[in-house]
């Protein structure tokens, strides 16, 4: 297969030499590319290069063109010149993945789902809770207004604290970033609640899985597909979710950017947080 590119309007005066170029790829067994260029032209904005390849014709803009180049030789892997999303582009996609705890000392991987508070021995009064969600300047701020079930975590740059309770009764201090709820318990002698949180990639899932216990999200970045037997419930950037106990759910990453989240489960404590499920999801997130 020959390939012929040279600049729309090259003047044969100014031509440089022809320079040949022979690869192989595993695209091409063997291509053969000419270039012709005008040295005037090449300077000027916007100068375009006329791009023959196995018999076709087309004009293209002369960073386009390189980019050609380095498809044909292999500078750059394909798969890196598709529309990328920083540490994103051809990775291996995180399937099934469960919130895990990361032991102390142990240096946590840079995608997936990680517990990062838990508190137990929770009990309600009422049927339902409100997760309060709140930024503080510093720790020390924030564990002096936490109450004595709250949680304190550093991530995202940032110091957050949750505490639980009615939706009229806010933490001291802080910015308010969220209030996620209700969030409807089941009947449990005590609750436990674990705070997660996920840097997952465009195309990663979760395991299908059950909680004993309400779950709700607080999407710091991108995009997030919860999929359940009612159908598919989304979120982007600032925005919230909750689904009920016991419901059989896979999570999708969606968009094109790194979706980052805290997720809070309130459960049964004498229960494990997640349980796999054999629910098989539609594909609905997808469509």
């Amino acid at each position: 297969m020959r390939s012929d590119v040279r600049f729309a309007n090259a003047r044969s005066t100014d031509l440089l030499p022809l320079i040949a170029i022979h690869c192989s790829t595993r695209a091409v067994d063997a291509v053969g590319i000419r270039a012709l260029f005008d040295a005037g032209t090449r300077r000027e904005a916007g100068a375009r290069m006329r791009v023959v390849f196995g018999g076709l014709t087309w004009s293209e803009p002369v960073h386009r063109v390189f980019v050609l180049f380095l498809v044909a030789f292999q500078i750059v892997p394909i798969g890196h010149l598709r529309a990328q999303v920083p540490g994103t582009a051809g990775h291996e996609h995180l399937t099934e993945v469960a919130c895990v705890d990361v032991p102390p000392g142990e240096k946590r991987p840079e995608f997936g789902c990680f517990n990062i508070g838990t508190v137990t021995g929770l009990h309600f009064s009422q049927a339902s809770v409100y997760w309060h969600l709140r930024a503080f300047p510093s720790r020390k701020a924030a564990e002096a207004a936490k109450s004595a079930t709250g949680i304190v975590v550093e991530e995202d740059g940032r110091v957050w604290l949750s505490e639980f309770g009615p939706r009229n009764t806010a933490p001291r201090g802080g910015e308010a970033i969220a209030i996620v709820g209700p969030l409807q318990l089941p009947a449990a002698k005590s609750y436990a609640a674990v705070l997660s949180y996920a840097v997952m990639r465009p195309g990663d899932n979760s395991r299908v899985h059950t909680h004993p216990g309400p779950e709700g999200w607080y999407v710091l970045a991108g995009e997030q597909c919860l999929e359940t037997p009612a159908g598919a419930n989304r979120a982007r950037a600032g925005g919230t979710m909750t689904v009920r106990s016991n419901i059989p759910m896979e999570l999708n990453v969606t968009g094109t950017t790194l979706r980052r989240a805290f997720a809070l489960v309130i459960h049964d404590s004498a229960q494990e947080r997640g349980i796999p499920s054999d629910w098989k999801p539609s594909g609905a997130c997808g469509r």
